[in-house]
């Protein structure tokens, strides 16, 4: 770089800093001001040789993230001068005992945390057991100091942000983890914003097409939306400003991955999601009226607009764990359209907005106000903490936690519990108290006696039933939701397997020695591969159920003693396996289908049939334990967790010829139903596109029909046509692939 050019980049770096304390949330002290300022010299001196993949200097990244921290986020000068180091001690010279003298004990801690999980970040080729060993040891962080956890979300956003210099597998690596793991612990946290900002970005690039097409559509309709928003503003205006009220009238559209989600669960269309945009109402209140304003709103907007009782949802009388506070109803609008209508008072506001910054901000008012998000942190860490959980069990069961929404029952003394939608009565149980979960014998429901897998709902008042003589089954897994009662189960299970394998390994022992054979290391080993077992605790644990029994243990014995001869054997089953010849012809076929990597290697594969790929859908490799290879659609559900979780098991992958096989895919029809419609259906697929019928099945009920057919394509391009044609035919209203 040339002197102007460098010039020119320090008065850059030197703006970004001014504008990081502009715009820091909280009124920043003299010695704040003095904290950031050491931190900022020693990221700028640290950083001063390195630069980011885009070309610009590295230490624009570090001040990028505390802006974030500071303006988004809004949280102290110890979090921003943390931000700011966050880098520090992985990549250059600087270490903790330096950050430690510089800028405190507090800051260095939370940089630390923030490197331990960079460090973890780049085991990228390690087994899914040790990922995911990572993630428990990341959601460990929380328990030194939640700050870390935040920083880091703060630095994976300004990741997703300027992504769009890397390799596009590693992008859609980052953006899978993301969505995974990243965005649904900030919606936990409560940092709305962001977390829908990381759903937006990982859509981005996991499914471009899709994100671009939403984005345009969005954009095409922005006047159309604001014009309906003012419309709709000044027919309430009135009413609210005549009741004294001062407030701020706000729309906002839904984020683009929360509508693509909308229209894959709800299988429609972008113009048929018909609540792509929320109007919020904010107003100022004191903390004494802030409840009664919230319905006295309500209360004036519903005069205006009839609401659905079905849509509303009360977050003020019972706030989200995380602190969120609102008050949601869904009401029919101008042009008879449906508008869903946020209620919430500035406090609520900040709080949605910030999360757990604001969440802290205001627990001096209330001691209320911390109680939820500081719950769930003493059962994460609970959880956390138990060494007797699978990692990869643990972070599956976490991660549900976390995108989970929630419902408010009542215990016989009518005190309120807060759980997610779909616990049962037996998770509702361990929530109480572990020893009640493991006693718990049956249960009523609004004093009606409820098998133990009965699903709760909202309101529902529940008494648990005990007994000193019950414990905890296998069974009982499948009766449960929620991790924490897992986690339980599975430790009181684990315990009585240990007693259980105790005893049996005395009593193999015993037996071994009337056999005149020693229990050692070598024998246990020799005996856990001839019963084909896994480890020596299975061996203890059956022997002392007794589906080990004599019988087995003396073929053992014989076996043994005759090595010779099975040495032997091994040879000869070497020389001639019994695994039958594979066609060549037919391997031949197959391997001229999709080609991997960027060799574009022949291998052998199958279809996954969770998303029924068909050629010309984009498609990529999956490296299974027992299967091989397995393809997936890049929008099959579970693509996102394999990315994730297995992105070292993911093979790139590309149709190259779909000529010679026919495949089998669904279609779901519906409309209004006319005479002779199935018979234009059929003639349309079978005369006019030639294509094969597997099976087909229409029902009609009140002059309208849905019908399911399974037909056979070669490639995506004919599907695509016939689903065309079929669409022209009169009655037909929707066609979709299943």
């Amino acid at each position: 770089m040339t002197e102007i050019q460098i010039e020119e980049e320090n008065k850059q770096i030197a703006k970004a800093y001014k504008e990081l304390l502009q715009i820091s949330y909280r009124s920043l002290s003299e010695d704040d001001k003095k904290l950031i300022r050491t931190a900022f010299d020693t990221a700028v001196d640290a950083h001063k040789e390195q630069r980011r993949k885009s070309g610009e200097a590295y230490i624009f990244h570090p001040i990028a993230v505390a802006k974030i921290v500071a303006s988004e986020i809004g949280l102290d000068a110890t979090s921003i001068a943390a931000a700011l180091l966050h880098d520090v001690v992985e990549d250059t010279k600087y270490t903790f005992e330096d950050l430690e003298r510089l800028c405190g004990t507090t800051v260095a801690k939370i940089v630390n945390g923030l490197t331990k999980i960079s460090m973890m970040d780049k085991d990228e080729e390690k087994p899914i057991s040790l990922q995911a060993e990572n993630y428990r040891k990341l959601l460990l962080t929380m328990n030194d100091d939640i700050r870390v956890i935040i920083i880091k979300i703060a630095d994976r956003l300004h990741n997703m942000q300027t992504m769009a210099s890397m390799r596009a597998d590693k992008q859609v690596k980052i953006a899978s983890e993301t969505l995974y793991i990243y965005s649904p612990l900030a919606h936990r946290i409560g940092l709305y914003n962001i977390k829908n900002e990381l759903e937006d970005l990982g859509l981005k690039y996991t499914e471009p097409e899709v994100f671009n097409d939403i984005e345009q559509k969005l954009e095409d309709t922005k006047e159309e939306q604001q014009a309906y928003i003012e419309k709709f503003s000044d027919q309430i205006k009135a009413g609210l400003e005549k009741e004294g009220l001062h407030f701020e009238i706000k729309g906002r559209h839904k984020s683009i991955y929360s509508i693509r989600k909308k229209m894959v669960k709800q299988n429609v269309s972008f113009e048929e999601v018909y609540d792509k945009f929320a109007i919020r109402i904010i107003y100022k209140s004191d903390s004494a009226n802030e409840k009664l304003l919230a319905w006295k709103i309500y209360s004036l907007v519903t005069d205006y607009f009839r609401p659905n009782p079905l849509r509303m949802r009360d977050w003020i009388s019972f706030p989200k764990s995380n602190g969120y506070e609102s008050l949601h109803i869904t009401v029919i609008g101008p042009e008879n359209k449906w508008v869903e209508v946020q209620i919430r008072s500035e406090r609520m506001h900040e709080l949605a907005e910030k999360g757990y910054a604001a969440h802290y901000k205001y627990k001096n008012n209330s001691e209320q106000e911390d109680q939820g998000l500081d719950s769930w942190l003493d059962k994460l860490k609970e959880a956390l903490e138990n060494n007797e959980t699978n990692a990869v069990d643990f972070v599956e069961e976490f991660k549900l936690n976390l995108h989970t929404k929630e419902i408010f029952v009542f215990t016989p003394k009518g005190d309120i519990k807060s759980l997610p939608k779909g616990a049962t009565v037996l998770d509702f149980s361990f929530s109480i108290h572990t020893e009640i979960g493991s006693r718990t014998r049956g249960a009523k429901i609004n004093g009606k006696l409820v098998p133990l897998n009965q699903e709760l709902n909202s309101g529902d008042q529940v008494e648990i039933m005990t007994s000193k003589t019950v414990k905890p089954t296998q069974q009982w897994l499948n009766y449960v939701t929620t991790g924490r009662a897992r986690t339980k189960i599975k430790a009181s299970l684990n315990e009585e397997r240990k007693q259980i394998a105790q005893e049996g390994k005395i009593i193999l022992r015993r037996k071994l020695k009337t056999l005149r054979v020693v229990l050692n290391e070598k024998t246990i080993n020799e005996l856990v591969r001839f019963c084909e077992l896994k480890t020596s605790q299975d061996l203890f644990y059956r022997v002392g159920l007794g589906t080990i029994d004599n019988k087995v243990i003396k073929d053992f014995v014989a076996s043994r003693s005759n090595t010779f001869v099975n040495f032997f054997k091994n040879k000869l089953r070497k020389a001639n396996p019994e695994h039958e010849q594979v066609d060549q012809t037919e391997i031949t076929n197959q391997y001229d289908l999709i080609v991997f990597g960027k060799e574009e290697e022949k291998l052998n594969y199958k279809l996954s049939q969770c998303c029924k790929p068909i050629p010309g859908d984009k498609v990529f490799g999956f490296l299974t334990i027992n299967e091989g290879i397995k393809v997936h659609k890049y929008t099959c559900p579970n693509a996102l967790q394999l990315q994730s979780n297995f992105a070292y098991r993911i093979l790139s992958a590309k149709w190259i010829d779909s000529t010679q096989i026919e495949y089998k895919t669904d279609l779901k029809l519906s409309g209004i139903d006319n005479m002779g419609l199935v018979n234009e259906v059929t003639k349309v697929i079978s005369t006019v596109m030639h294509v094969n019928i597997y099976s087909i099945a229409f029902t009609s009920n009140g002059g309208v029909f849905e019908g399911n057919i399974t037909v056979g394509v070669k490639n995506k391009s004919v599907l695509k046509l016939l689903m065309t044609k079929l669409n022209k035919i009169q009655g037909i209203q929707k066609i979709t692939r299943v």
